[in-house]
């Protein structure tokens, strides 16, 4: 007796249908599965046991095999095993179960037969639905991740009992309402607004070009200046997200394992701020199962590197190529993956080791060499590659003690929407949509300069010897 069902796998962050085939055959007693599974699939055949017999189905005292097509791809995590399960049933009953080809279950099965969440749900629901299937069952804790796709039907099942009785029509199960993705992006809130921050008018407005150009940032100041509240307002004052960004954004943290239960699609721009003693995989990517990395994480959102200095050097060195390319390359001994990292980096220091260095406010107790050492961790070529940076010291009490509200994150936005909005009918039918992407025939072709801007610029680069890269972006 065979059958034969759909499931799905992840590939780095990209979805791929598997094709899941039982077969009971007489012999010796045994369940084996073939076709490249991972240590983690091996062992869902206990858990699978367990809750077909505790789900009141009989388990058949046979040979009983399982094939994952393709047989050449490797399988990770467990989403296959509600497919398993389902396809060891299909084949003691076929005749109780209609012809599933354009259906794909998904959901990790517990030994009461509950269903439980799993990673990357979203993308193997994209990779269904470019394959035409037209129906998803699915853990019900994952059914709030693709309750915008729309033109797929989502079935949200809580056991494996509960999935065979609607697979077999004994007790369908209710498709789950999917909500317009404008519905969801107006009900998000914003969490950090510029109507707190205090002065630092200057830093502000660098804040609001850097958003508008879609440009990376360095702050300099010293503590309590609030370099990271702004970072931390720069994600309000940027478009929102469209919805193709935000399938992208919730792919890569769904297959990354970062979305809690029940989880949506997210709607706000992600910021992620990594600690400075964090290490190159975990910023970069990679590790024994080559996952995403905080610069991927941050993929349509800010990257904040607080306490810049702080950070390792080839952390940091590593960073120059995803931010220039947009895209991370990880190959591991057991995957290989590409991740996209089109992020804006936001990066946060101090002046000098006391951080007082130029303050009105305190005296700095650093050495000059101190200074320069300290000011050295970061390197040119990094440097080049953050086109605004902006100075800032303490804010007076008089500034903080004034009634006067500041502009908020809206009024902000709308300025940086209508700066997007130039720069999309500016490059319109060009690979890029902001100043920060403008190659060298861009800027050649659209900045063009006055000749006393030029002959300023050429005696900046000859007195201030500044590199190739920064003359560019200038």
């Amino acid at each position: 007796m065979l059958a034969r069902v759909l499931s799905g796998g992840l590939d780095g962050v990209n979805g791929f249908l598997v094709e899941v085939e039982a077969n009971i055959a007489g012999g010796l007693i045994g369940f084996d599965i073939v076709g490249l599974p991972s240590v983690a699939v091996k062992e869902s055949r206990d858990r699978i046991r367990a809750a077909i017999v505790n789900s009141g189905y009989p388990w058949p005292m046979k040979k009983l095999t399982v094939n994952l097509a393709p047989a050449d791809v490797r399988k990770e995590g467990t989403s296959l095993e509600l497919g398993i399960a389902m396809a060891l049933l299909m084949a003691q009953r076929p005749e109780s179960f209609p012809v599933m080809d354009r259906t794909i279950l998904l959901g990790e099965v517990t030994l009461h037969g509950e269903l439980l969440p799993v990673r990357g749900v979203l993308s193997m629901a994209l990779a269904a639905r470019s394959g035409g299937l037209t129906a998803i069952v699915l853990p019900a804790g994952n059914a709030r991740e693709v309750q915008c796709l729309g033109d797929i039907a989502i079935y949200p099942a809580r056991t494996l009992r509960e999935a065979v009785r609607h697979l077999t029509g004994e007790a369908p199960i209710a498709p789950q309402a999917q909500i317009p993705y404008q519905q969801l992006l107006a009900e998000q809130p914003t969490d950090n607004d510029l109507k707190y921050v205090k002065g630092q008018k200057i830093a502000r407005k660098a804040l609001e070009v850097a958003a508008a150009g879609g440009h990376n940032l360095l702050m300099v100041g010293v503590p309590g200046s609030g370099k990271t509240m702004l970072a931390r307002c720069l994600p309000g004052i940027l478009p929102p997200l469209s919805y193709a960004e935000a399938l992208e954004t919730t792919c890569i943290h769904s297959a990354a394992g970062e979305l809690t239960r029940e989880a949506g699609l997210m709607t706000q721009r992600p910021f992620r701020s990594p600690h400075h003693n964090a290490s190159l995989p975990s910023v970069i990517g990679g590790g024994a199962k080559a996952k995403p990395g905080e610069v991927s994480l941050a993929h349509n959102g800010v990257l904040f590197l607080d306490e810049l200095p702080e950070y390792q050097r080839q952390t940091l060195e590593a960073l120059r190529q995803p931010l220039e390319d947009g895209y991370v390359n990880v190959t591991r001994v057991s995957g290989q993956a590409r991740y996209q990292s089109r992020c804006m980096l936001v990066a946060g220091m101090n002046p000098c080791p006391c951080g007082n260095h130029g303050s009105k406010a305190r005296a700095c107790r650093c050495k000059p060499y101190e200074i320069q050492r300290y000011l050295a961790r970061i390197s040119g070529p990094l440097l080049d590659r953050i086109d605004i940076q902006v100075e800032m010291d303490v804010v007076d009490i008089e500034e903080i003690e004034q009634r006067t509200e500041q502009e908020d994150s809206r009024t902000v936005q709308a300025r940086v929407l209508a700066a997007r909005e130039r720069q999309l009918a500016r490059y319109d039918g060009e690979p890029y949509f902001c100043n920060s992407q403008l190659p060298q025939n861009g800027v050649e072709r659209f900045c063009t300069m006055a000749p006393d801007a030029a002959e300023l610029l050429r005696r900046a680069v000859t007195q201030y010897k500044i590199s190739m890269a920064t003359w560019r972006v200038s």
